[in-house]
């Protein structure tokens, strides 16, 4: 039996049929669920996610089948697993990140993928250059990524990628993507509140109501 066969078994067994009605409706009822929370969808992987640290290797024949399993919390187990196993993820692993961005895409992945994407661009600058195409994207889930991918990284934070990644995302109709420049304001704000300040008043005129009231939540 697979390591994918067992965690799907052991999700089986561990399913609760209420909560799994709660939480795809959270969802729009866009994906299923075994209706597994959190903090016991993570304790029953925990075992998986340590030994498949200590292999020092990405397994991702068994993430494109989290991402092929049609319950939602496979999609957090791989998720999970790439954020456990991130010093392994390399540059060109970055076509790979960009499939599960594309592929049942909503913000409860996309946010954990960005980081994902944030953790190898602390090693490896090439990154940095690439969400500068992303920013540009026709799809707005990449766009987001690259909106998103520096908001933990607080005085390691590359402005000059910040203001540039934000102004290219400026007139937008979506809200996915007005909320996300908001939050990478706030979330900036919270190290370098003149920086954000400065940002919002120069381009004020240019943004949504939505991304000043995000960014402005801490000044």
């Amino acid at each position: 039996m697979s390591k994918y066969e067992k965690i799907r078994e052991i999700f089986e067994t561990q399913a609760d049929g209420e909560k799994a009605l709660e939480m795809k409706k959270y969802m729009r009822n866009q994906f299923e669920f075994y209706g597994l929370p959190t903090p016991k969808r993570k304790s029953l992987c925990r075992d998986l996610l340590k030994d498949e640290k200590k292999s020092k290797a990405v397994d991702w024949t068994f993430l494109d089948l989290c991402y092929a399993d049609e319950h939602r919390e496979f999609q957090y187990l791989a998720n999970d697993y790439l954020l456990c196993l991130a010093q392994y993820i390399v540059f060109s692993d970055m076509t790979k990140i960009r499939k599960y961005v594309t592929t049942k895409s909503w913000w409860d992945t996309i946010d954990c993928l960005c980081k994902v994407v944030g953790k190898l661009s602390d090693n490896d600058p090439k990154v940095d250059k690439l969400m500068l195409d992303w920013a540009k994207d026709e799809n707005i889930w990449i766009r987001r990524t690259a909106i998103e991918y520096q908001l933990n990284k607080k005085e390691k934070t590359n402005t000059d990628n910040l203001e540039k990644i934000l102004k290219l995302n400026f007139g937008s109709n979506e809200f996915f993507i007005n909320k996300a420049i908001g939050w990478a304001l706030r979330e900036y704000s919270k190290t370098d509140p003149k920086w954000v300040t400065d940002f919002i008043e120069k381009n004020r005129e240019k943004m949504s109501p939505l991304t000043i009231r995000e960014g402005s939540k801490y000044i």
